[in-house]
């Protein structure tokens, strides 16, 4: 069921690793985000689509647009699992992006591993389930593309153990496999970590990392000494507005959708603010 741990929740991470199929990639042939249904639906009929339940869900200090009944996130703060740092957010057409909702497996890996069999329920599934979601950097995000471990790991290390058995998690739910390559490089990183179980749910509690900290002023704990004070940082600048690439046109979402590009995040080719109805920086959702 969707939001449920799978049946191996809390047993050894790398015994259930080595429960699943290893074998080659098949083809890509047919993929498209298509074959996992409308991105982002409203899957458990709680009036909010799946981008801002993880949202909701992963984000901290939230506040809302107005009259979505505390559905659509306005901003918030996450302790990002990928970098460990903190990203403020904020919804609009050119700051959205700094926070993405990624597919901890991602689905073209997913449909060179065994989605391709799934019926059409279990892959929408599968791209909505917020066991295989995760807010995180919007940079990270894209730079692991649809990447499997052997290609791709967190730059924040301390999530390596956790980020690897979430993917396993997912693989043995959905009856997927790994390649060899994929295998071995999950079995390094849990060789630092063995007795790591899989996880038991659709969140993570991360702790941004205390060098890469911006300095603010910080509650202090009843049981710890105050810190001691931090010299100022510089400000840093203003992020530049994403350029866009031109050479791309869609006409409307529809087109999107029939090349397999949806959604669009803004700075993607073919991007345009036409089809970004909410000006979130996502288009064709």
């Amino acid at each position: 069921m969707i939001g449920q741990a799978p049946e191996g929740a809390q047993d050894n991470a790398l015994t259930v690793l080595n429960t699943l199929e290893v074998k080659g990639r098949a083809p890509k042939t047919g993929y498209s985000r298509d074959q996992f249904g409308a991105a982002w639906a409203d899957v458990d009929r709680n009036g909010c689509d799946t981008r801002n339940d993880i949202l909701n869900r992963d984000l901290t200090g939230k506040t809302y647009k107005a009259n979505t009944h505390d559905c659509v996130v306005a901003s918030g703060v996450l302790q990002d699992p990928y970098t460990g740092t903190r990203i403020d957010f904020v919804r609009g057409q050119d700051t959205s992006t700094a926070v993405q909702i990624d597919h901890v497996v991602a689905l073209s890996d997913a449909w060179q591993k065994g989605a391709q069999q799934l019926t059409e329920d279990e892959r929408r599934s599968l791209a909505n389930d917020p066991y295989n979601l995760l807010a995180v950097d919007g940079p990270s995000n894209q730079r692991k593309s649809d990447g499997d471990a052997a290609t791709w790991l967190p730059a924040n290390t301390g999530f390596r153990c956790e980020y690897v058995a979430r993917q396993i998690g997912v693989k043995q739910k959905y009856r997927l496999w790994v390649t060899q390559a994929e295998h071995d490089a999950m079995a390094n990183v849990l060789a630092t970590c063995p007795a790591q179980t899989i996880p038991t749910d659709g969140g993570v509690a991360t702790t941004v990392q205390p060098e890469q900290q911006p300095a603010q002023t910080v509650e202090p704990q009843p049981t710890q000494e105050a810190p001691e004070p931090q010299p100022t940082q510089e400000a840093q600048p203003a992020p530049q507005p994403v350029q866009q690439d031109t050479t791309v046109y869609y006409k409307n979402c529809a087109a999107v959708r029939a090349a397999g590009k949806a959604p669009l995040h803004q700075g993607e080719p073919g991007y345009s603010s036409k089809l970004d109805r909410d000006g979130d920086g996502i288009a064709c959702e």
